[in-house]
């Protein structure tokens, strides 16, 4: 995700992410002449990109003159594909959720049979609501990786139910059938944009956010900017290794990595081997009937997933941990269990706590932070 940087769009996003500014404010955070920042103000006046708020207090002068975000100005859709739920969402500039829908992702959903449905979805949504194709700023992506994100391609993705989405253009193919800018980037990165989006009054600058359900994923944000390496590192969290097996043979096979130990397909897998042919949907079913077999499963789950949040948290020191995806919500003491593991086995605590949540988002993060990518492209 690369940001342009011209000065309107700095100015743009500072004034999206604070709400409501006077120029006063503006001038003490860009190194910019005053007639500059006036001529700037000015031009997206003009352009209906901003519009003004009322007035603020007096500090002894004439009360300043207030900025927003003119939230009409465009439309913004965000799209979440994942392996078990895949959803889209439209949203104005001010992030206000318009419309939404969800699908399950079963082999039926090919990538022709699920991009024909979202062009459906985009096409319902823009009439219900009187939209153009000229109103539409663009659609981002958060998609379950490994990608090439400048190439927008997804490149060799597991567990999907349905064949044909390796080495897909998913950024290309959209745009052919959409005729608007597509951006793609992990579903974990778009989850964390969107929930540091939500939490953006409370300044955290250091966050880290798991996705666990087909499997597991990750982002961390450090100094408020996403984190990436030189590969795709959305899925690294599931290759940990959290029990060693035989050190002494390093060309051995790892069996002991985070993800054998922590996922629906786990959970899933342990039980089919007790010759018991359930879907997940029926195992979080018995997992809130109370049933003795399906907690304990869930409850392992949990306690190995904390203890690998343990060792990201000892690493990176984030102020907050949101976990999102499948499993966590699937019943709150996954949650619970998973924090209370990961706080006892997290170096410097009590002095250090960090906060744990399932995110203001929840659910609506992946596609709500793809969306916010977009609105921070602006040029």
């Amino acid at each position: 995700m690369s940001i342009n940087k011209t000065p309107t769009n700095r100015v743009y996003t500072y004034i999206a992410q604070r709400g409501v500014v006077s120029r006063a404010d503006l001038m003490k955070e860009f190194d910019m002449s005053s007639s500059t920042m006036t001529r700037l103000l000015d031009d997206m006046i003009a352009d209906k990109r901003l519009q003004e708020s009322g007035r603020g207090s007096s500090t002894g002068g004439r009360r300043p003159i207030l900025y927003e975000t003119n939230p009409t100005y465009g439309y913004l859709f965000g799209l979440e594909i994942s392996r078990i739920y895949s959803s889209m969402g439209l949203y104005d500039m001010h992030m206000n959720r318009l419309s939404a829908i969800r699908w399950k992702m079963d082999e039926s959903m090919t990538p022709d049979v699920f991009m024909s449905k979202v062009q459906s979805a985009v096409r319902k949504f823009m009439k219900q609501h009187g939209l153009e194709q000229s109103n539409i700023v663009g659609m981002g992506v958060g998609a379950v990786g490994p990608l090439d994100r400048e190439r927008g391609l997804i490149l060799d993705p597991v567990y999907f139910p349905a064949q044909g989405w390796h080495n897909l253009p998913i950024c290309e193919r959209l745009e052919e059938r959409l005729g608007f800018p597509v951006l793609l980037d992990n579903g974990a990165n778009t989850a964390l944009v969107g929930e540091h989006w939500a939490l953006r009054s409370e300044h955290y600058q250091h966050m880290l956010y798991v996705h666990v359900g087909a499997g597991l994923r990750s982002a961390v944000m450090s100094n408020g900017q996403l984190v990436y390496g030189a590969t795709d590192m959305e899925g690294a969290i599931g290759r940990m290794i959290i029990q060693a097996g035989d050190p002494a043979n390093p060309g051995s096979s790892i069996d002991g990595a985070l993800e054998s130990f922590v996922s629906v397909h786990v959970i899933e897998n342990e039980v089919r081997e007790q010759n018991e042919p359930w879907s997940f949907e029926l195992l979080v079913s018995a997992l809130s009937a109370g049933d003795a077999v399906v907690q304990e499963k869930f409850k392992k789950a949990a306690a190995y997933l904390g203890i690998g949040l343990a060792n990201l948290i000892n690493v990176l020191h984030p102020e907050q941990v949101i976990l999102g995806g499948a499993l966590i919500n699937a019943h709150e003491s996954v949650f619970e269990t998973a924090v209370e593991v990961a706080r006892s086995h997290t170096y410097y605590y009590p002095q250090y706590k960090p906060l744990f949540s399932q995110g203001v988002l929840k659910e609506e993060a992946v596609a709500a932070g793809a969306a916010v990518m977009v609105l921070m492209q602006l040029p």
